[in-house]
């Protein structure tokens, strides 16, 4: 059996989209080690060193470590991100936005125009915040004051917009879903330097041999889980009909299924309420208010209220993007147009309708799921004594990196099984057009 890696670079097409996106991505990760200017990155390291296990180590997480290097791409992809929650949400307030989304592509370009504008936005408040927590630091900025923010502001705003283009650009230029791509490769950036902890914590007897070991059975049931629940699909049957084509020509009645995916949503829900989840930190570093500062103390990482609070904003945003990314209506009307049904369902509304059930029945088993696979594992290995690798590898990265590459994947089976169909096709044109010269 041909090697499926070397027949993807045998297609021009697709290799040209996988090294574009490789490109993209070694663009990302060199930027990400670009230092902003003004700022003693050693004394700023040496403090942030305290706060791993904090909501501020898990955002770091997300941004490959830019925060606690105060790189040009501090910020990462997360703006972009909150913008388009943002707008997801204002969909279900504002008939005017959900207009603009079911308006075909222009409304989508103009909806796609505002979350940049947004985008922009967030990150001048998101920059702001930083420059002022960097400014409390000791010894990390030598010379501070409105200049040094407005250069920190300038400078970070313009890395989120330059990383937000780059995530478009690899959406629809590249392979795979170019936001998830970028978190993906930054969680991966924190991966060697979180081995090498650990194992100094386990030279140092601080972690146990039996804690070591059971860090890496919950790694493994973690990808064996993800794996099993993201391929995972409840099958609708669906009868086709006996049909006369014309010339004494029948095509027999046939019986398939249309699969459901139990997380149709994959894992943007994880990525989205992790985004929220940081919002009340994020506030808390702009004001004084006892208000919100206490509110901020209680939904610091490893606190009850934390988990309690994103494992709801999971489940809920689970149920939100499958309700973004399918559609049981338009199944429906597909299925009507061939002659298709669902064996003792009406074609139409009423199997729109009966999709629908079934789809958010299935839906909540997979977000429970998700909920459950981002914070179990996390606070098992934070009760045993495993806490810096837990952010990592203990449920959100790993889930987000199984998830992320198994959507990639299966973005490139696609392309392959296109290209063999449109080679068949051609070949069915070649041998026609040669019965006809024969005839």
């Amino acid at each position: 059996m041909a090697n499926p890696i070397v027949t993807l670079f045998r297609i021009p097409e697709v290799k040209d989209k996988i090294l574009f996106t490789l490109l993209c991505l070694v663009i990302y990760r060199i930027g990400a080690h670009i230092a902003a200017p003004g700022i003693d990155v050693r004394a700023l390291q040496a403090y942030v060193g305290e706060l791993e296990g904090t909501v501020f180590g898990i955002y770091d997480m997300f941004v490959g470590g830019g925060l606690s290097k105060a790189t040009v791409f501090a910020l990462g992809i997360m703006p972009y991100i909150s913008a388009s929650i943002m707008f997801q949400l204002l969909a279900a307030v504002f008939p005017k936005i959900e207009k603009m989304q079911k308006e075909g592509e222009d409304g989508r370009k103009k909806l796609t125009q505002y979350t940049r504008y947004a985008t922009v936005g967030l990150a001048t408040m998101q920059a702001y915040g930083y420059a002022i927590f960097l400014q409390s630091i000791p010894g990390a900025v030598p010379n501070g004051g409105w200049g040094f923010r407005l250069i920190v502001i300038l400078t970070l705003v313009t890395g989120a917009v330059f990383i937000m283009w780059l995530g478009e650009q690899i959406t629809e230029r590249g392979i795979g879903n170019g936001m998830s791509l970028l978190i993906l490769f930054s969680i991966i950036e924190a991966l060697p330097g979180a081995l090498v902890q650990t194992g100094k914590l386990v030279g140092l007897g601080e972690v146990s041999v039996i804690a070591l070991v059971l860090m890496l059975a919950v790694m493994l049931a973690v990808i064996t889980a993800t794996v099993a629940v993201t391929m995972a699909a409840r099958k609708i049957p669906v009868q086709i009909p006996r049909k006369v084509m014309g010339r004494g020509r029948i095509r027999e009645g046939q019986k398939s299924y249309v699969p459901l995916r139990i997380m149709a949503a994959g894992v943007m829900p994880i990525i989205f309420a992790q985004t929220l989840v940081t919002v009340p930190s994020a506030l808390s570093s702009l004001t004084t208010n006892q208000y919100v500062t206490g509110f901020a103390s209680y939904m610091q990482y490893g606190e009850p209220l934390y988990y309690v609070v994103f494992g709801l904003l999971i489940v809920f945003f689970t149920y939100f993007y499958t309700a973004i990314v399918f559609n049981p209506v338009d199944l429906a009307e597909n299925l009507k147009k061939q002659g298709a049904f669902v064996p003792g369902v009406k074609p139409g509304a009423r199997t729109a309708e009966y999709i629908e059930r079934v789809t958010e029945r299935i839906t909540l088993p997979g977000s429970l799921f998700l909920a459950a696979i981002a914070i179990v594992p996390v606070m098992l290995l934070d009760a045993v004594g495993v806490p810096f690798l837990g952010g990592v590898l203990g449920g959100t990265g790993l889930l987000i990196i199984v998830g992320v590459a198994l959507d990639t994947v299966q973005q490139m089976q696609q392309h392959l099984l296109l290209r063999r169909y449109d080679g068949f096709m051609k070949k069915g044109r070649v041998k026609m057009r040669g019965r006809q010269r024969f005839v």
